[in-house]
């Protein structure tokens, strides 16, 4: 079997799934309860997201002053909430985390 014919099947595996959402997207009406509900599955994801990544350390929940993305992400909590400046908050995490691992 060739190279290319496997890169392009591969291809199409990907690309298949992705676009028929988008193909049926205008047929097909979702009911406004499900939009609402789809309406904050972002927000959700990403919440588990960050919240794994910052208390669950090999395995266990870590939630101690050793827990330097822990003490990061407060400190970028609290500058979102009084700068409202997503720059800022962004910086202020990661200097407190580089200085927190590098102390």
């Amino acid at each position: 079997m060739s190279y290319g014919l496997l890169i392009l099947g591969m291809a199409l595996l990907t690309f298949i799934p992705r676009y028929i959402p988008f193909a049926l997207a205008g047929r097909i009406s979702i009911p406004l309860w499900l939009s609402k509900a789809l309406h904050f599955v972002p927000t959700a994801v990403l919440t588990c997201i960050i919240v794994k990544s910052t208390l669950v350390q090999d395995g266990e929940i870590f939630i101690a002053f050793q827990n330097h993305y822990l003490i990061a992400a407060i400190a970028a909590f609290i500058t979102s909430l009084v700068s409202r400046n997503l720059l800022l908050t962004v910086l202020v995490g990661l200097v407190c985390f580089g200085v927190l691992k590098w102390i």
